[in-house]
């Protein structure tokens, strides 16, 4: 049974750190419900969901793919890029832990978020971004190299994560909105997506995805080429920079 990571939003979660968009009003109790819904997705499809601890401390703690990153069965432990973010680790460890996962750790000068990782096959795409540097990412290769992964550096200017650019469809096909995209020419396989919000994609299996329903022109683009898209609003987290893919962290099979 897949397993999925996730840890519950802060009542501050308005404070959340902001790039590149402009700080709006936050409704922390609609992205508490939002919240609940994308979670029932996975349970609703037979994902065991496993909670890490809340840290209401920490306004980014519901982020946690940028806590966590799962490499096969080994998940890496990463160092935040923003000071505000480092005390979420500690619980997140500790999940890994008592989940039994095995665990890599990012450590000091190096800096990661896993929202600047995106994984095709065994080649791993890292941004460059002013949360993961140049440490962080020779330190990813030196960890996964043995084990047969490809770690691909990828300038990012435009948004705050690689995926908040750009993310994969079940084929390997790079997807993204091409306004927020550095250069498409980085990816073997480039599509442009019509909507900011039909950037980010979870593959949920060979066939199914699911993303933000504030995309409904490019989850029927992704229906018209077979997929199943399943859909979950997620405004109130894509106020503070967020999408589907760095609410949870999966453990697959």
């Amino acid at each position: 049974m897949p397993r999925l990571l996730v840890r519950r939003p802060s009542p501050r979660l308005a404070e959340g750190e902001l790039t590149h968009i402009e700080r709006v009003p936050v409704d922390a109790d609609l992205a508490l419900q939002q919240w609940e819904q994308y979670v029932d997705v996975y349970r609703s499809r037979g994902w065991e969901v496993i909670d890490i601890a809340p840290a209401d401390e920490h306004a980014d703690g519901v982020f946690v793919e940028d806590a966590v990153v799962m490499f096969g069965d080994v998940a890496v432990v990463t160092r935040p890029g923003a000071d505000s973010r480092r005390g979420e680790i500690e619980t997140a460890r500790a999940t890994l832990e008592g989940a039994g996962i095995p665990y890599l750790q990012i450590a000091e000068p190096g800096t990661l978020d896993g929202g600047d990782v995106l994984k095709v096959g065994r080649t791993v795409y890292v941004g460059r971004t002013l949360r993961t540097n140049d440490a962080g990412i020779a330190q990813l290769g030196d960890l996964l190299s043995p084990r047969g992964w490809n770690v691909v550096a990828v300038p990012v200017s435009k948004v705050l994560h690689l995926k908040s650019g750009v993310t994969a469809l079940p084929d390997g096909t790079i997807i993204g909105y091409e306004p927020l995209v550095d250069d498409p020419r980085f990816y073997p396989t480039f599509e442009g997506v019509p909507e900011e919000h039909g950037t980010a994609v979870v593959v949920l299996d060979e066939h199914t995805v699911l993303m933000s329903s504030d995309a409904p022109e490019t989850a029927e683009r992704f229906r018209a080429r077979g997929l199943e898209v399943v859909t979950t609003p997620i405004s109130e987290f894509e106020k503070l920079e967020g999408c589907v893919t760095c609410l949870s962290v999966r453990v697959r099979d």
